[in-house]
């Protein structure tokens, strides 16, 4: 990582998206599900006004049956696993999912050396992050 870190933006993005794309091509998420089961997105007020529209309840009230503020100011689930988790692995919320959840692991996204910390720790999470940084 340290020297990814020295390298050219556009190299690292290169290796990282290239190796993004093998990898998640051998990798099946709903035989995992490591995220939703460990961990929690942030939930963007555009993401509470866009789930809280398709459950049909207003916005305070998802705040106040699912999320909470964390020690950083953003919204979170109160618990994990998530509860929008399914007993298939599957999410029921899924097209109209976070944000955070959408672009999860992150490892296709444009600017990695800026994201490189919450990368090794995506790699605790999800196998297949870590065996991009296997392959690194």
């Amino acid at each position: 990582m340290k020297s990814l870190k020295r390298g050219p933006k556009s190299e690292v993005d290169a290796k990282m998206h290239t190796l993004h794309d093998k990898v998640f091509e051998k990798i099946d998420c709903l035989q995992c599900a490591n995220c939703c089961k460990t961990t929690g997105p942030l939930f963007t007020i555009t993401d509470i006004a866009r789930i809280a529209k398709k459950l049909g309840v207003k916005q305070k009230q998802f705040i106040k049956d699912y999320l909470l503020i964390d020690e950083d100011g953003d919204y979170v689930l109160k618990t994990t696993p998530c509860r929008f988790l399914l007993s298939d692995n599957r999410c029921s919320i899924y097209d109209f999912r976070p944000k955070a959840c959408r672009e999860y692991p992150h490892t296709d996204m444009k600017d990695q050396k800026k994201i490189f910390d919450l990368t090794l720790k995506n790699a605790a999470i999800c196998p297949g992050v870590f065996d991009i940084l296997e392959k690194l």
